[in-house]
């Protein structure tokens, strides 16, 4: 190794953010010009860099309407970019939603839309099912991100109470040719949880959804529950006639990115182990099995020798019982120091690809083997902190966050462990 430890995983971060940018995945992807109107819709924190990118590559005329976080806007001259809130949906949200399912009705079958979805679309694009005001989809969400809720599950109830996702967009684009191009910040990759799939179908029913719901005790107002118990939240099935001109493109997964950073690691002379993609469960017990691994391979040398880094993906969760600035990838961290307990030549970052990690707009942190010895040198007592759901506040406090800022595109979570 020719670089610091912490030096070597910033760079191998930053590779696997950059390897899912839209300017590098987006022109390969576009279909030919249609006969009629080319309409851009989109909903994401990437999708006004997905935008950006299509514009520069598209030589026919297009017009179009993409929604995306405040603060991740990026200049477009022939799409309009409207920005709103994430997690929690707001107003701009819900007009962006409105106007978007308008611009594509009454297309024809010479007409092209292209659909520009990625991780945070769901939030973005908040036009409540029947009997559903905002407030109550701003409620549900709260309820849904403190419940300890995997992201297909939370997913599932969004779709069923939703005017616009789960397949919604697409059948009002019929007959319009529909092209999705998809950057994927869910385990395993599953179109229909990116954005909970506004324009792919949709296989689960009403009834998964307050499977669910009771299953994690989480409250509705009285119009939810109508629209899960009547059915009539259902949403567009495989099959429908109406997506049976819907193509859909997986331009970025958490998969390549996690390759561009074994790729910084092993020309650095460090052993890449893929360990997957979609790992999922409570972030603070996957912290304490990562730990595990970390450890047999430090002492025992196994699955391989040192120089060595663990690259792992997916999208943990974390209920929420403290009172702390909290955060998955951070939560995941406190938990692996603690786990570690300073064992020399074991170091790990993990962040959230998209610059914001929860509620925070930092992207995650970095851990040392001294991180338990100097927090505790200012007084901080780590395990109260991860009690507190406080990893933010922890990690801060030693200087050790990682900020990046809007990064523009979102595959999921990464996390590296170096073992020297």
């Amino acid at each position: 190794m020719n670089t610091s430890p912490r030096e070597l995983l910033a760079a191998m971060f930053n590779a696997a953010v950059q390897a899912a940018q839209p300017a590098h995945c987006i022109p390969r992807f576009l279909p030919a010009p249609p006969k009629g109107r080319t309409l851009v819709i989109g909903a994401g924190k990437a999708s006004a860099a997905m935008a950006q990118a299509l514009e520069r590559a598209w030589t026919g005329p297009l017009s179009g309407l993409v929604v995306t976080r405040y603060g991740y806007a990026v200049p477009c001259e022939r799409i309009e970019i409207v920005e709103a809130s994430h997690p929690v949906p707001d107003a701009a949200g819900l007009g962006a939603a409105r106007r978007m399912l308008e611009q594509v009705r009454g297309l024809t079958e010479d007409d092209l839309v292209i659909c520009l979805i990625s991780g945070g679309g769901s939030a973005l694009l908040p036009l409540p099912g029947e009997g559903i005001e905002l407030a109550d989809k701003q409620a549900i969400n709260r309820a849904l991100l403190r419940s300890g809720a995997t992201i297909s599950e939370m997913n599932c109830v969004r779709r069923h109470l939703s005017g616009i996702k789960g397949g919604r967009l697409a059948a009002a684009c019929h007959p319009a040719r529909v092209v999705n191009l998809l950057i994927s910040d869910v385990p395993g990759d599953d179109p229909v949880d990116i954005a909970s799939g506004p324009t792919v179908a949709d296989p689960t029913t009403c009834a998964d959804a307050l499977d669910i719901v009771r299953r994690y005790g989480i409250e509705l107002p009285p119009g939810a529950w109508r629209l899960l118990e009547s059915g009539a939240g259902e949403t567009v099935k495989p099959g429908d006639d109406r997506l049976a001109r819907v193509v859909t493109h997986l331009i970025a997964t958490p998969q390549m990115a996690l390759k561009a950073a074994a790729k910084v690691a092993a020309l650095e002379g460090v052993t890449p182990v893929l360990l997957g993609d979609s790992i999922e469960g409570e972030a603070r017990e996957v912290g304490k099995v990562m730990a595990g691994i970390a450890l047999q391979t430090r002492h025992q040398r196994q699955p391989v020798p040192p120089p060595c880094v663990l690259l792992s993906g997916g999208e943990t969760t974390v209920t929420v019982r403290g009172a702390g600035r909290g955060g998955r990838n951070v939560e995941f961290l406190l938990s692996l120091a603690l786990a570690l307990d300073g064992t020399p030549g074991v170091h790990a970052v993990a962040g959230d690809t998209d610059g914001v990690d929860g509620l925070e707009e930092i992207a995650g942190a970095f851990v040392a083997p001294d991180t338990l010895s100097r927090a505790w040198a200012k007084g901080i007592r780590p395990r109260d902190r991860l009690d507190d759901n406080d990893g933010h506040g922890f990690f801060e406090a030693l200087g050790d966050s990682l900020v990046t800022g809007p990064t523009l595109t979102n595959v999921n979570d990464f996390r590296a462990i170096l073992i020297t």
